[in-house]
């Protein structure tokens, strides 16, 4: 099979393509020939040498995919062989075959292409989580979208908009008409623009309802300090720690210190709630995350939310797929397919 690794740690360059024994499916598991893959932030701080969780380098990262099943272990119950599904991976997404648990994997209708599913997983599990299971996101809740252009503020829209609840979103310029167009209801330039002076100045000083924060450092604080009483502030990521395509352990470091601490008396006084998500800390959740998932793939396949795919990349052009990423060109979601 053909793998995208991270040699070492650096910039993008340092991805690349290389040649692996086809992996077999053990007792209850599947081997599943990927389509296309999706790319994540967590990704890119993987090869930047800045994600914790990461297997040791070289390795290989990747988090979803979608293919079809072309191999049953032992004791399988519930899909078979040519079954297209969406799949969630404990990394080693960034292949041309993976190998997972029956509980990784979500059935798809034949109307949901494989670039579609695999734009799936990790956004929108990880907004459904926001939102659904623990924000109770619901009508005339005012909701503020950090990086709503991306694949979790993408799938973080429809989810708002099909309950009913207004967006306020963050991103640059040339990306405003085009959120709008989508049902964002007031845009913020972040790179300009003080976010927290403008949730007040649209929201006539009273705040929003829920904050989805995966900026880290001193947005998080300022994000907190959006919310109305009762505000729920989600956080789920940290790209202001990778500011370029290198590693950068000063503007990291800044970023840690930079963080607010919530301490239980002043949230009880607030009346506010902070939660924090990883997707990746959840796998004992195998069932849950599978149930989820076919909700949202229900959902999709119905025509009731439409992820949004920007751009596809051949294997060999993961890099560029990277950069297209950290250069903030993207709108919604980028992943890389096998190629040739």
């Amino acid at each position: 099979m053909r793998q995208v690794f991270i040699a070492r740690a650096g910039d993008p360059d340092v991805l690349e393509v290389r040649e692996a024994p086809d992996p077999q499916p053990g007792a209850g598991e599947v081997r599943v020939r990927v389509a296309a893959a999706g790319i994540n932030f967590a990704d890119i701080l993987a090869r930047m040498g800045l994600y914790p969780d990461a297997p040791s380098l070289p390795c290989v990262v990747g988090y979803e995919v979608a293919g079809h099943v072309d191999a049953l272990g032992p004791g399988v119950a519930g899909l078979h062989e040519g079954d297209r599904v969406a799949v969630l991976t404990r990394f080693g997404g960034y292949s041309d075959q993976v190998v997972v648990a029956v509980d990784q994997c979500a059935l798809l209708a034949d109307s949901v292409s494989f670039e579609t599913a695999a734009s799936v997983p990790v956004n929108w599990l990880t907004a459904w989580l926001m939102l659904i299971e623990l924000g109770n996101v619901r009508a005339g809740d005012t909701v503020l979208v950090h990086a709503a252009a991306g694949g979790v503020g993408q799938a973080a829209l429809q989810i708002c908009l099909w309950r009913g609840a207004t967006v306020i979103g963050t991103a640059s310029p040339g990306k405003h008409e085009r959120l709008r167009a989508a049902g964002v209801s007031e845009c913020i330039d972040y790179t300009k623009d003080d976010f927290e002076a403008e949730v007040a100045r649209i929201t006539s000083g009273r705040g929003v309802d829920i904050a989805l924060d995966a900026v880290g450092g001193a947005s998080f604080r300022r994000s907190y300090r959006s919310l109305a009483p009762l505000g729920r502030l989600f956080l789920f990521g940290v790209s202001s720690f990778a500011p370029g395509q290198r590693r950068n352990l000063i503007a990291a470091a800044r970023g840690l210190l930079a963080m607010p601490r919530f301490g239980p008396i002043g949230l009880m006084n607030d009346n506010r709630g902070v939660f924090g998500v990883n997707l990746g800390h959840l796998w004992g959740e195998g069932a849950r995350l599978r149930a989820m998932l076919a909700e949202i793939m229900a959902l999709v396949s119905d025509g009731t939310f439409s992820p949004v795919v920007d751009r596809t990349f051949p294997f060999a052009e993961a890099a560029a797929a990277h950069r297209y990423i950290q250069e903030r060109r993207n709108f919604g979601k980028v992943l890389l397919v096998p190629g040739e």
